[in-house]
């Protein structure tokens, strides 16, 4: 059963260890997560479930991150959108394409990750008020 302010996630990482550990530290910090190995796997999800946050890894196979992202805002437009990634030149295209979006470099902490989830929702949260 869910509590109230129980953020859902949605995470498309095709990496198996990043993936585990990116859902572990965000269950930890009290967030609902769902993870997918690859953006196809995501695109059906957000299509008929609701998610607070789309936080995708940018390159991956048979759909990247900006596609994914792009597909989330025409199914799920109040849906978020975050970016993980290694690649500098990558950052700059998604900054680029989806300039709402933030885009966080690998590697990071994860208590960085943790914090940037909390701040994109802080902002819902004073919004609300």
């Amino acid at each position: 059963m869910d509590g109230p302010g129980k953020y859902r996630i949605l995470l498309a990482e095709d990496d198996d260890a990043m993936r585990t550990y990116l859902s572990r530290a965000l269950e930890n910090a009290n967030y609902e997560v769902v993870a997918v190995d690859r953006g196809t796997a995501a695109v059906p999800l957000l299509e008929s479930e609701e998610f607070d946050l789309l936080l995708s890894d940018i390159v991956m196979p048979e759909m990247d991150g900006i596609e994914l992202a792009q597909r989330c805002n025409e199914v799920s437009p109040t849906t978020k959108v975050m970016f993980i990634t290694g690649f500098a030149a990558v950052t700059l295209k998604a900054s680029r394409e989806q300039p709402r979006a933030k885009v966080l470099s690998k590697p990071f902490h994860l208590r960085d990750l943790v914090l940037e989830v909390d701040r994109v929702f802080e902002g819902d949260a004073q919004a609300s008020l």
